[in-house]
């Protein structure tokens, strides 16, 4: 497994697929043709890769979770057990709406936790945190802490992940946050 892609016998990793030097794929899996992920990312079990999705390097994809047409995830980003992605707003069986396929952005270090949705075509600012079973339908802020149905902002929270007080400082790190007009930024040295 060192340096090489490693493959689990159960799954099926389609022709074209390019995937990254360290990446582990798990029991179950599926990876269509047209997708590019990153060096060490992690694809637990039973996780489906559509077309034309992008996962970049360190993404840990966890149990049952399907990444659909349309979905980019940066570097480092989370994705927690039975997650989910959705590609049209308006869903017809008997009518196809591949067309409108919306695309979703989930920037660099974001965390989604277990069960949670992301409607399509909105972007997951970096470091943003998404709570378990929260559905996310609009926009999210850098670093903002995301939870309920619908999803709404409860608080801030690090690059390390740590529930950010008053102080905007984190207890883990000690880095220190600046926030302005309602966006935080890692405050300058």
């Amino acid at each position: 497994m060192n340096n090489k892609v490693y493959v689990h016998e159960s799954s099926i990793v389609d022709n074209g697929a390019e995937i990254g030097k360290g990446t582990k794929i798990w029991h179950f899996c599926h990876v269509s043709g047209s997708v590019k992920i990153g060096e060490n990312c992690v694809l637990g079990q039973n996780v489906y890769v559509g077309n034309n999705t992008i996962l970049g390097n360190n993404v840990k994809v966890q149990n049952n979770v399907s990444v659909y047409e349309g979905v980019v995830c940066e570097d480092d980003v989370f994705l927690g057990p039975s997650m989910v992605f959705t590609n049209v707003l308006n869903l017809r069986s008997s009518v196809n709406r591949k067309a409108e396929f919306r695309k979703t952005f989930v920037r660099k270090g974001a965390t989604i936790g277990a069960n949670a949705t992301i409607v399509c075509g909105t972007t997951l600012g970096e470091y943003c945190f998404i709570g378990a079973g929260a559905v996310v339908t609009k926009d999210v802020k850098p670093f903002a802490l995301m939870t309920g149905v619908p999803a709404r902002q409860r608080g801030w929270v690090s690059r390390s992940g740590n529930i950010l007080g008053a102080d905007l400082v984190c207890p883990e790190t000690g880095e220190r946050y600046v926030e302005d007009e309602g966006i935080l930024n890692l405050a300058s040295e």
